[in-house]
């Protein structure tokens, strides 16, 4: 805004709140006290407004670079080194800095407002004063704009795409949930026969007998696979090692109180897969708005999910809300015809000339292998968790290519919500209220590079240059055991839908490879499985057992000392024991994670706190190994009539992810039974193909 009538008015200086201990600069999680401190002393800021006309005159593109030349030579030259002064002792002029008229105070104020300050920080390049936003994805309909305001046609026809930011869709993108869809494109009839006439876009497939398919686990990919496949006509029998959600939320809570561990029927076991006692968070890397994502989000909303989940930036179900809903799931497939069989474990697969043609199964409530009974099906979709590490072992015995895969280890680090709400938010945070206010529970995403460039060799490289990141991000949630051995100790995080713990806790993890897994290649294809083994052992030990959890203040955490004062408080139900974390993984793992602290600290200081604990250990973010499959058919690679899907074969990493490669199994499996004749990358989009790296 000009101000053609301002003198130069100069105001008295301050100085910034103290730097952080570890010499953090300000950053937009600094809101709290930089900015705060900011709008305080807003009338004291060491800034001179000047007036707007006197800018200097029209220039040709030469002569502004040789005044920039001459600009830069001038501040060369002084320079500390050449004689001259630092540049933080000078002035500098910041020239056309835009108010809008709305926020800017009026002609007759010269001072520097708060609309201005956020220019000059903008000018300079200075985060600190970036407020919270709402961000927003809306679809804006042309054709309905220009009958409501004709002379909106300016603006339309400037439009132009603008990665992350504008796209042009010829049509309106509504995707619908998958019930309605199949019954919409691929519908069919039973006679009395068991035959399926199937109908696809004037298409019709002769009748035949259901082909019968068992889908192994009631995690997101097999209950997806087992609606598709039922929808489209198969026999489906579903197989699920645990108990329903209603009964293992009663082992759960068995677990938590009177530290009975049930081997089949706890945090990673049971209907609704390890998810269903997490956080319920629906977030992926494959594309948000993707239509087979929408589908899956739909479908959700279906069977009970909250219909936010449909616009919220990072949606989440929380617990509570996902058991009634996988009871709703549960009945549909029933009502479809499929057979749901719980305590029911897959010790084996029946195998003829390369082909399965079966699976040996068992009461899981029982021995091991104690009565077996066979059961023929004409395929098998694998849909088991990461923690079936006895189906690993399995599969080798059947030849089945299987390769290790990277994924991450690391502790869980659990902070009191409202400081990570102050951290975040400044003085929005009263506004959060424990989930119930206007303002959304604070969380954080963080990803750090370690040791990048300072390899000298291969073997340097792979162990000083790792990702270090937040996993699984809990805000007012809890930290919650997972393991399923009693001799093995692992964590994780988890909350309900209205988040309203007074703990906030996040996995902090660091890239581990196959050059990690030497010492334990004679494992072969499980090298990493035992790689996870070993760790989740120490933790257990150093725990002192019992499912007591090793922790350690952060702070000592990084000075590598022990806990020697009480610890702060912990939302784990078992118990903690003071212990030196810092000595339970290899030392290029804890240097990755002290350093990532560190840096975090920097951007949101006051992570690195009295109040702040780490708790051990985190291992399973995501399968150790990949099922080798074919990108198009998804049956394995090695093994006819196997169809490796979702988180445990390598090709998911969380709900959404699992539901989806579930869904386009279904429809690939269907397609070579003969189910439909159809294109469903026509309606849902292209999958994601897996080669190389997986995109969770």
């Amino acid at each position: 805004m000009a101000l053609p009538g301002a003198s130069g008015i100069k105001l008295p200086p301050f100085s910034l709140p103290p730097p952080h201990p570890l010499g953090a600069n300000p950053s937009r999680s600094s809101l709290c006290t930089t900015n705060a401190f900011l709008r305080r002393r807003c009338g004291a800021f060491a800034a001179v407004v000047r007036c707007a006309k006197r800018t200097g005159k029209r220039r040709y593109p030469s002569e502004k670079k040789r005044l920039d030349r001459r600009h830069k030579e001038q501040l060369r030259q002084t320079a500390p080194e050449e004689g001259g002064v630092a540049r933080e002792a000078g002035f500098w002029r910041l020239s056309k800095l835009a108010v809008p008229a709305s926020e800017d105070p009026g002609k007759d104020f010269v001072g520097v407002s708060p609309p201005l300050l956020q220019a000059i920080a903008k000018a300079l390049k200075f985060p600190v004063l970036k407020e919270p936003q709402f961000i927003y994805t809306v679809d804006v309909d042309a054709k309905k704009l220009l009958d409501m305001e004709p002379r909106t046609w300016d603006f339309i026809a400037r439009l132009e795409p603008k990665l992350g930011a504008v796209e042009y869709m010829p049509d309106e993108k509504v995707a619908t949930d998958l019930i309605s869809m199949l019954d919409f494109h691929f519908k069919g009839s039973d006679d009395e026969q068991g035959t399926s006439y199937t109908v696809n876009n004037g298409s019709i497939c002769p009748p035949r007998k259901k082909p019968r398919v068992a889908v192994v686990g009631s995690g997101p990919s097999g209950l997806f696979a087992s609606l598709v496949l039922a929808e489209l006509g198969a026999e489906v029998t579903l197989l699920e090692r645990g108990q329903p959600v209603e009964q293992r939320g009663r082992d759960i809570g068995a677990l938590a109180v009177r530290r009975i561990l049930q081997s089949e029927s706890n945090f990673c076991f049971g209907e609704g897969g390890a998810g269903t006692w997490s956080d319920g968070k629906l977030v992926t890397r494959i594309g948000r708005n993707a239509d087979g994502v929408q589908a899956v989000m739909k479908t959700l909303v279906y069977f009970g999910g909250p219909p936010n989940i449909l616009v919220d930036g990072r949606p989440h179900l929380g617990t509570d809300k996902l058991v009634p809903l996988l009871r709703n799931f549960r009945n549909h497939l029933r009502e479809l015809g499929v057979a749901i069989r719980f305590n029911t474990r897959v010790d084996d697969l029946i195998v003829e000339g390369g082909q399965v043609k079966g699976v040996v199964v068992s009461d899981s409530r029982l021995q091991p292998c104690s009565v077996d009974q066979k059961l023929s099906f004409d395929a098998v979709v694998l849909a088991v968790g990461h923690s079936a590490r006895d189906t690993y072992s399995m599969l080798l015995r059947h030849n089945v290519d299987i390769t290790p895969k990277n994924f991450s280890v690391g502790l869980r680090i659990e902070h009191p919500q409202e400081l990570i709400n102050n951290i975040q938010y400044s003085e929005l945070a009263a506004e959060v209220r424990r989930g119930r206010g206007r303002i959304p529970v604070a969380d954080y995403k963080i990803v750090k590079s370690i040791g990048e460039g300072d390899a000298k060799s291969d073997t340097e490289q792979v162990e000083q240059n790792r990702s270090c990141y937040s996993f699984c991000m809990c805000p007012g949630g809890q930290v919650v055991l997972t393991s399923t051995n009693s001799s093995e100790l692992c964590i994780n995080g988890m909350s309900f839908s209205r988040r309203a713990s007074k703990w906030a806790n996040s996995a902090l993890v660091v890239t581990v490879s196959s050059h990690d897994f030497k010492p334990f290649q004679s494992h072969g294809s499980l090298a990493g499985v035992e790689f996870q083994r070993e760790y989740e052992r120490r933790a257990a030990i150093m725990g002192g057992g019992n499912f007591v959890v090793p922790a350690q203040c952060v702070t000592d955490f990084i000075g590598n000392r022990l806990s020697v004062t009480s610890l702060p408080p912990s939302s784990y139900r078992l118990g903690v024991n003071p212990s030196k974390l810092h000595e339970l993984f290899p030392p290029y793992i804890t240097e990755a994670l002290q350093q990532s602290i560190i840096m975090i600290d920097k951007e949101m200081p006051g992570f690195i706190s009295t109040e702040a604990l780490l708790h051990g250990v985190e291992t399973r973010t995501s399968s150790p190994l990949q099922i080798s499959r074919h990108n198009d058919s998804y049956e394995s690679t090695s093994l006819q009539g196997l169809y490796p899907i979702g988180e445990g074969a390598g090709y998911a990493g969380g709900i959404l992810s699992a539901a989806v490669d579930g869904m386009y199994c279904g429809f690939a499996l269907a397609k070579q039974l003969s189910l439909f004749t159809g294109d469903i990358e026509s309606i849902l989009g292209k999958a994601q193909k897996q080669t190389g790296s997986v995109k969770y």
